[in-house]
């Protein structure tokens, strides 16, 4: 794919439409300290996703679901038959996050798709797609929707992961009627696949830019460890006969975190730690952790996770427990964005009179696993509060939401007349 295409009138994007899409679905789940809660295949989420669905549908778009339950919505152009550009992200999200993470990037598509309804048809069809579970957090899987429409994940295994209360995947999509039987992405892939998305850290911001040309996005890597020691009084067990799964699982933490200092790039978090029987006078019998991994280089990536079970397992010995499981979650490749299709967003940055920054995300994003059947490319977006994302501090201005947005019609529409 090239860097030009013929150039057409770009529909200009209603920035105040934007911006009240944004504020209505952040009323589906809103918390009381005015987060967002919308775990995936939740009623929250379910709701979300209707009314996105009921916003595209006004557009003239055909909307259907495929067999993890994603939504495409396609607005015909003038030669249906060629494959679409597809606009997309999620509208799920992890427990008291902010308002844009994900939804940006479908109400964005949401308004591309309107302002083209309104004027004149290019040649290829524009899609939106919202896709199902990018967030993880309550089935253990990322980017779970984009996943198997891309191919890089079975179906069957998919609709068959459970949540912590046994609920599989394929229950909760026949629940909300989101099972659906359209083709999977892989089968028919897009022309090309555009994405908007708050940068969710605090580059731009200190930079005094509003938007970027993302180049990639970082690889990630999931682990769950158990490790088992034996329950004792608090009391009248010694301290050097303790077999406490709690100090063990403290000391791999801060062993894990240590990784980062021989892995150049390497990020570590422990975001989710317990212990049995989590009682106040007794030492756990048992500690669970995740450990999350990410780099931009995979054979960072690769080192650091071989390092995780020899590490555990050292621990482990030292305080007198074992390592029950350690078993990977999930892993998504790091992956670069098509260059022709970077330049293009970047073109575009620049013809509106703003300086052009290249960005690499440590955020996933469903248009890494994009890559891997057409050309894909992202626009970042000004995170204001110094970045913060996945809380509801998160926040952007409504200028920088509408520039972005208005990037990727400029983009798409360009594409579209290929």
């Amino acid at each position: 794919m090239t860097g030009t295409s013929r150039r057409t009138t770009t529909p200009k994007i209603d920035g105040q439409s934007l911006w009240n899409r944004l504020d209505a679905l952040s009323k589906i789940g809103e918390t009381s300290d005015g987060g967002v809660t919308r775990l995936a295949l939740t009623e929250e989420d379910a709701q979300g996703r209707r009314l996105v669905e009921a916003w595209l549908a006004e557009t003239g778009c055909e909307i259907s679901h495929d067999a993890i339950g994603n939504t495409i919505a396609v607005l015909p152009g003038t030669e249906p038959d060629l494959p679409p550009v597809l606009l997309g992200s999620h509208v799920d999200s992890v427990a008291n996050a902010g308002r844009f993470d994900g939804c940006l990037g479908v109400l964005g598509a949401v308004e591309v798709l309107r302002s083209v309804a309104a004027g004149t048809r290019p040649r290829r069809s524009l899609a939106a797609a919202v896709f199902t579970d990018e967030e993880g957090t309550r089935f253990g899987r990322d980017l779970l929707g984009s996943s198997v429409t891309c191919g890089l994940l079975e179906p069957a295994k998919a609709l068959a992961t459970a949540d912590a209360d046994g609920r599989t995947v394929e229950q909760e999509l026949r629940r909300h009627d989101l099972l659906g039987t359209a083709p999977l992405l892989v089968g028919r892939p897009p022309h090309a696949y555009l994405e908007t998305h708050v940068e969710q850290g605090p580059v731009l911001l200190r930079g005094k830019l509003p938007v970027a040309a993302v180049t990639g996005v970082i690889g990630t890597s999931w682990t769950r460890i158990t490790l088992t020691g034996a329950a004792a009084h608090a009391g009248a067990t010694p301290m050097d006969m303790r077999r406490d799964a709690g100090l063990a699982m403290a000391t791999l933490r801060l062993r894990l975190h240590a990784l980062t200092e021989d892995h150049p790039g390497l990020t570590v978090a422990v975001g989710a730690m317990d212990t049995h029987p989590g009682q106040v006078n007794v030492v756990p019998a048992t500690a669970t952790l995740t450990v999350d991994l990410r780099a931009p280089e995979e054979t960072v990536l690769v080192k650091a996770e071989s390092a995780i079970r020899p590490l555990a397992e050292k621990v482990a010995r030292t305080h007198g427990c074992e390592l029950t499981t350690c078993d990977q979650i999930s892993r998504t490749a790091p992956a670069a964005f098509d260059p022709a299709m970077v330049d293009r967003v970047a073109e575009r940055i620049s013809a509106h009179g703003l300086p052009v920054r290249r960005l690499w995300s440590g955020a996933g994003h469903d248009a890494q696993q994009l890559t891997t059947i057409c050309p894909t490319a992202m626009v970042f977006v000004r995170s204001q509060h110094d970045g913060i994302s996945h809380s509801r501090e998160e926040w952007s201005l409504p200028e920088d939401c509408a520039l972005g947005v208005q990037l990727m019609a400029e983009v798409a529409v360009d594409l579209a007349n290929e």
